[in-house]
């Protein structure tokens, strides 16, 4: 018998949860869940930083993109639906549990789907989290009647578009059409998948809570942000496997560790749950957006990753490439953290200024790469990001203390 103080919530009628329900935050359930693309992310990471120290990293950029946005994509599915329609009932669970299943599949497959162009893997993994997916949505249709045709839209638009994935996969990867045509089906597709949502939600827009949204994202910046902690780690153990503990080794992992840090403190200037609920109607701009904000923190780790492990072993890629696999990805990051903090505030947090000169100040820092090495060019790149948060804080610090000193003592 469970204890008194515990519920057991065999079934719980799906209805559209509040948009204003207080003290939202993300679930056990939630959480649990993203854990599963810690595996995914971690893998594709690995794909590339092998790619990068191979001198390959221009070849294995497409294919990163490509299996990153399956990553992605899936996450965002399972988010938005949860945000709107978590039941944590018996039956919530248990789709939610089968939807795990396919990222841990999805996972398995990215090696060869990033290797080899092999998505056979990857789209069985797919399969297997839309059945989930489509399965809570048909629920939805049928307890909630509400929103029954928003629901209907979001199954069909899933399920065919999954119908397709697959024919894809047997059209192109087994040979039925040229392997040029990978490239503008995959495109098409992702931009159908895009589409769904917009289409899904003429009918009736769902209602996502936007402080629980906010937060769900933020926790999935905190994963990518752990991810390149790991990959550099890796990097560390491969460069003290080969030589030891050298100066270039401590430079690059201190420094690494410092620029993740300054780039986590630039994303949670922004408190973005205030700004969806004021500006609900710019929430898929948002939302998309994040892409390349999660992408390019994916990329970072594994260009840090490369970028420890050469200061301790040979790597096919010249240093300037390898300076360009971590400047690139923080440029990317930095412009993209602009555009998605401007679709939800008033005015700018970090000064758009500040933030242009500091990408290209990190961009020209590989070119320095033949006089300061990649350990000179990562800990200039990280000195720069720890200056944009100075002049990001600077003046809401100046501001409190002019406030507390007008206040005067209590």
């Amino acid at each position: 018998m469970p204890p008194a103080n515990t519920t057991i919530r065999i079934r719980v009628r799906m209805s559209a949860r509040p948009v204003d329900e207080p003290h939202r935050a993300a679930s056990q359930l939630e959480l649990l869940f993203d854990l599963t693309f810690v595996i995914a992310v971690a893998a594709v990471t690995a794909r590339l930083a092998h790619d990068l120290a191979d001198g390959h990293g221009l070849a294995g950029l497409l294919p990163f993109l490509q299996v990153f946005f399956a990553i992605w994509w899936a996450w965002m599915n399972f988010t938005w639906f949860a945000s709107s329609y978590d039941t944590d009932d018996v039956a919530y669970r248990l789709l939610t549990m089968l939807q795990m299943a396919g990222v841990l599949v999805l996972a398995a497959g990215v090696p060869a789907a990033a290797g080899e162009a092999d998505f056979g893997i990857v789209t069985l993994g797919y399969l297997i989290m839309r059945v989930g997916l489509v399965a809570q949505w048909l629920r939805a249709a049928v307890e909630d009647r509400a929103s029954r045709r928003t629901a209907l839209r979001y199954a069909g638009g899933i399920a065919v578009l999954q119908l397709a994935w697959i024919l894809r996969f047997f059209l192109v990867e087994k040979g039925g059409l040229p392997a040029s045509s990978g490239l503008p089906i995959f495109v098409c597709l992702v931009v159908l998948e895009l589409a769904v949502p917009r289409w899904a939600e003429r009918v009736r827009p769902t209602t996502w809570h936007p402080h629980h949204i906010a937060e769900r994202y933020g926790l999935f910046t905190i994963i990518l942000l752990g991810e390149s902690v790991l990959a550099a780690s890796r990097g560390v153990e491969g460069a003290l496997g080969a030589r030891g503990i050298s100066g270039a080794l401590v430079v690059i992992a201190g420094s690494g560790l410092v620029l993740l840090f300054a780039l986590w403190w630039l994303y949670f200037l922004v408190q973005a749950g205030g700004g969806l609920s004021d500006r609900r109607h710019r929430s898929y701009l948002w939302g998309y957006g994040h892409y390349g904000v999660f992408a390019a923190l994916a990329a970072l780790g594994a260009g840090l990753e490369v970028a420890v492990e050469q200061s301790g072993q040979e790597v096919a890629a010249s240093p300037m490439a390898l300076g360009y696999a971590v400047a690139i990805p923080v440029c990317a990051y930095l412009l993209l953290l602009q555009v998605t903090h401007a679709l939800v505030l008033a005015r700018p947090v970090i000064p758009p200024r500040a933030a242009l000169v500091d990408c290209v100040v990190v961009l020209a820092l590989p070119l320095a790469t033949p006089w300061i090495g990649v350990a000179g060019v990562v800990a200039v790149i990280s000195a720069s990001c720890v200056l944009l948060v100075a002049v990001a804080i600077w003046p809401t610090a100046i501001a409190a203390r002019t406030a507390a000193r007008h206040a005067g003592p209590e």
